[in-house]
């Protein structure tokens, strides 16, 4: 069964940095690419950026670009969204998604999501 399960959300102040994990299972992660995107309370969802295959990172938001890395670890099959510099800006519940590469535009599987509030 596939799943994913994002965790290390949490309530930050402006400035400060988190760690958002992507855990998958059911599944060889070494063969997919995995996309991270957020929603914020009305708003739509976004995508944020994605890893491929080959370690290749795409962001989509330039507001992340230079704050946000991410990474992954095939044998631990994790995803990492590393966040610095936090905004309020950035508050969102935030979820990874699979799909065959970066570049396709359809995610077959999702977490449940993870909430990230930055506020001081």
């Amino acid at each position: 069964q596939v799943q994913l399960v994002e965790s290390g959300g949490g309530l930050v102040e402006p400035g400060e940095s988190l760690r958002l994990s992507c855990a998958a299972s059911g599944f060889t992660l070494d063969y997919y690419a995995i996309g991270w995107f957020r929603q914020a309370p009305g708003k739509e969802r976004e995508a944020v950026s994605c890893i491929d295959r080959t370690n290749a990172v795409t962001h989509y938001l330039d507001s992340v670009k230079g704050r946000f890395t991410v990474s992954r670890y095939n044998a631990k099959k994790m995803v990492y969204l590393e966040m610095n510099r936090l905004k309020p800006e950035d508050t969102a519940v935030y979820y990874c998604a699979r799909k065959s590469s970066c570049s396709e535009s359809d995610h077959d599987h999702w977490g449940p999501g993870t909430q990230v509030t930055v506020s001081s």
